[in-house]
């Protein structure tokens, strides 16, 4: 990952593993999904945001990865993951949904090392 995107990369990367392990507590505990579960996902999709603007705007000022294709999925991926996730089960409050957002954010957090790693 090029120069400032790194730290920002590994924010997701933290960010996520912490959303993860909150809703993990949650589908454990057998809880109802809590409504700052769904402020936390939201909050891990906006710091994906930066990291995908950064990305792109990486990309255009002309840092070329080695597989454009590999790299603009992973950014592709990124920004979509976790909206996919809380949009589809939005009305949902159940333990499982906690289950949702706990894979979203593991699967978020995957996909940022694979950013870098492409990077």
């Amino acid at each position: 990952m090029h120069g400032t995107l790194a730290p920002i990369a590994w924010i997701v990367v933290g960010y996520g593993a912490i959303v993860a392990i909150a809703a993990g507590v949650g589908v454990v505990l057998r809880a109802p999904r809590p409504r700052w579960l769904d402020q936390m996902a939201w909050m891990l999709e906006l710091i994906c945001v930066v990291l995908g603007l950064g990305a792109l705007g990486s990309l255009l000022q002309g840092h070329r990865p080695p597989s454009m294709e590999t790299h603009i999925g992973y950014l592709a991926a990124l920004v979509c993951i976790m909206p996919v996730a809380i949009l589809s089960m939005r009305e949902e409050r159940e333990s499982w949904s906690s289950g949702v957002v706990a894979v979203a954010a593991v699967a978020t957090v995957v996909v940022a090392v694979r950013l870098m790693v492409t990077r």
